[in-house]
């Protein structure tokens, strides 16, 4: 979890205006103590009006809301539309945090503004029926790629014929039916492209550097597109 992200539970959950320990807030939120005592501090530090001590609990003083967030109309149908499409067509843990996402929107937002949210015309629906091992191959090529793992697996081409593969995942692409990945591919030294739905048996491996050359703005400069498209 973020430490935004943290932050944000911390405060949503001494809302209540119960006595909270430390203890009972590092359990929930899976940390140590010590990194709740060190939160506690900085939201304490920013404003939020915390009151209590180590070893005996926290609470917040009663009429204190996170600062609504403010949003134009376009900007909460971009922002719902695409959260709703990431939930749909996305991987499972990309699912999940697209539904949290929504949820966190929606309790923040001013409910002139909470309403529209609720009536964003745009939806997502998957009459085909993901596959849910092909959306968890997505969420493991995308850590991968942000944690920077070379990942090998093994691929079936459009003609039917395996192969196996190293490569650097540098990015995934959504085509409306199927996911994409582009890499890096170690043992051709080219860029390659492949359907995550013809990926089997994707094991993360060793971490590598960023090179000029092997890179998605470099990936795009060499199928001649710009990087921004």
């Amino acid at each position: 979890m973020r430490r935004a992200d943290r932050l944000f539970q911390i405060v949503q959950f001494l809302r209540g205006g119960r006595l909270t320990t430390a203890r009972k807030l590092a359990g929930k939120l899976e940390v140590s103590e010590r990194t709740i005592y060190r939160d506690i501090a900085d939201l304490i530090g920013s404003g939020v009006p915390i009151e209590g001590e180590a070893g005996v609990g926290y609470v917040m003083r009663a009429g204190y809301d996170v600062p609504p967030l403010m949003f134009s109309r376009e900007e909460i149908v971009a922002l719902v539309a695409g959260a709703r499409m990431a939930r749909t067509w996305g991987g499972l843990e990309m699912a999940r945090a697209a539904e949290e996402a929504l949820v966190k929107i929606e309790a923040v937002l001013p409910e002139a503004l909470r309403a529209r949210a609720g009536n964003v015309a745009i939806h997502a629906v998957d009459f085909l029926g993901q596959d849910p091992v092909d959306r968890a191959k997505l969420d493991l090529l995308e850590s991968a790629a942000d944690r920077r793992e070379c990942v090998s697996f093994d691929y079936i081409d459009k003609e039917g014929k395996p192969s196996a593969r190293r490569v650097r995942p540098l990015g995934l692409f959504f085509w409306g039916k199927t996911w994409t990945l582009a890499t890096w591919d170690e043992h051709r030294e080219d860029f390659r492209t492949f359907r995550v739905d013809r990926m089997e048996g994707i094991v993360p491996g060793d971490t590598f550097r960023d090179e000029h050359d092997k890179t998605l703005h470099a990936y795009y400069l060499h199928h001649g597109r710009s990087p921004t498209t």
